[in-house]
């Protein structure tokens, strides 16, 4: 894309496919737009030939169906209202305190942040796992697909945002992080990675996009949505969390993979307050704020294809500074656990059981291998023995029920996930997450 494409309708589409989309997009300077004002989608009818000759009767005769037209929005410039301006800075606040107060002191932060919002973004899928199944996936122990999915899910968002910390987001990230979520997928794998290279659409019949709430546009334009969207992503005269809501909804309209679009959308969130330095060691939580109220969530990202953005942005504002306070919750349960572990078992100093309880924040699910390593120099037997201490303890357990390839988790770790989502979803209902600190 050339920059005298910026702003423009996406190749194939014509004036009368824009719908109401103002002329002025397609201008290649830059589009400044009225407070809380953007530009709807447009639609445009093309022809539908069944996959298969499966169905009711609709689908098969299925011939026409209107897909949807978003606007290229490389060059426009957002103005938020006042009120979205205020939670944007707010949130900025909220989201740099978790990071600089507690992710440059506990490593252990960054990697359950990304625990807890890939749990949460694949629940609102439908995708969920028990927390044994959940450990057992993550040691790479054999165990149900959706844990496997959760754990894929959370490699995704760890890569592409570490890759935006770069400067930059690029096509090749989101490409590999759709490749790390769906390459186990039993359904779309041979699709892991690509552009879709067929029509799809979300809700409706299953052979069809009759009754469907969104038909994203035809596979030959997604390339260069995507192309404008990365413009977008990468400036830097948005406000952050405003251009990551924007990014995502955009996304979601696109929709320009088979499946996983959803997570990797959410994903794209942290990406891009990652690039404008908004973290550096974390991750915000906002998946588990966006399923405590999902129904909301979805309407919101529905109405964006109407032009309403605003709404959107203040929520996420929101759901972000709500997210950051109750993180750092947990990050103080987090650092108190040491000290909770060595009082329940008392290990003398020095001992195996001690250097575990020293590594456990870390390193909260081992498998067997892992722990011998973790406590390179003691003996096999030390290390079994004070496993089995730490466990009748109440400090760690097994996931795994076998003699062989066994894996333990950190119990109170592992339970702060659903505690941190549980507060989360508790603070949106109340309308107040407390002042955190």
């Amino acid at each position: 894309m050339t920059a005298s494409d910026l702003g423009k309708s996406p190749r194939g589409a014509t004036a009368e496919d824009r719908g109401a989309i103002p002329d002025r997009v397609a201008d290649a300077s830059p589009v400044s737009l009225s407070a809380g004002e953007w530009p709807r989608h447009g639609s445009r009818t093309v022809p539908w030939v069944a996959g298969s000759v499966r169905g009711p009767r609709e689908d098969r005769m299925l011939r026409e169906i209107d897909v949807s037209i978003p606007p290229l929005i490389a060059n426009l410039v957002y103005s938020p209202l006042p009120q979205t301006a205020i939670a944007l800075e707010d949130a900025v606040r909220e989201i740099v305190a978790t990071d600089v107060g507690y992710g440059t002191q506990l490593n252990a932060l960054g990697p359950f942040l990304i625990r807890a919002e890939s749990v949460a973004s694949s629940k609102i899928e439908s995708i969920e796992a028990s927390p044994n199944e959940y450990a057992r996936a993550i040691c790479g122990v054999k165990s149900n697909e959706n844990a496997v999915s959760i754990v894929n899910a959370a490699e995704a968002l760890r890569n592409l945002v570490n890759a935006a910390g770069s400067g930059r987001i690029e096509l090749d990230d989101i490409l590999s992080a759709h490749h790390d979520l769906m390459e186990d997928d039993t359904t779309d794998r041979e699709f892991a990675g690509r552009i879709r290279p067929m029509q799809n659409w979300i809700l409706g019949s299953n052979h069809s996009p009759r009754g469907a709430v969104h038909i994203p546009p035809p596979p030959e334009m997604v390339r260069e949505y995507m192309e404008d969207l990365l413009v977008f992503a990468n400036r830097d005269d948005v406000p952050a969390v405003a251009q990551a809501a924007i990014v995502h909804v955009q996304f979601e309209s696109i929709h320009p993979f088979t499946d996983g679009n959803g997570r990797v959308g959410r994903a794209l969130i942290n990406a891009v307050l990652r690039r404008r330095g908004m973290t550096t060691s974390t991750v915000v939580p906002v998946a588990a704020a966006m399923d405590a109220q999902r129904s909301h969530y979805f309407d919101l990202v529905n109405n964006y294809r109407s032009g309403e953005l605003e709404p959107f942005v203040l929520d996420l504002a929101r759901l972000a500074s709500v997210a950051s306070r109750e993180a750092r919750t947990s990050a103080r349960a987090i650092q108190a656990l040491p000290g909770e572990w060595s009082r329940m078992s008392r290990p003398r100093a020095g001992s195996a059981a001690a250097a575990i309880v020293g590594v456990l924040v870390d390193h909260p699910v081992f498998g067997a291998e892992e722990a011998e390593a973790l406590l390179a120099g003691i003996s096999t037997a030390s290390v079994y023995e004070a496993l089995a201490r730490l466990e009748t303890d109440g400090v760690i357990h097994e996931v795994t029920a076998r003699k062989r390839n066994k894996v333990w988790a950190a119990s109170r770790v592992m339970d702060e996930l659903d505690k941190l989502n549980s507060r989360i979803g508790r603070a949106l209902v109340e309308g107040s997450a407390g002042v955190g600190s």
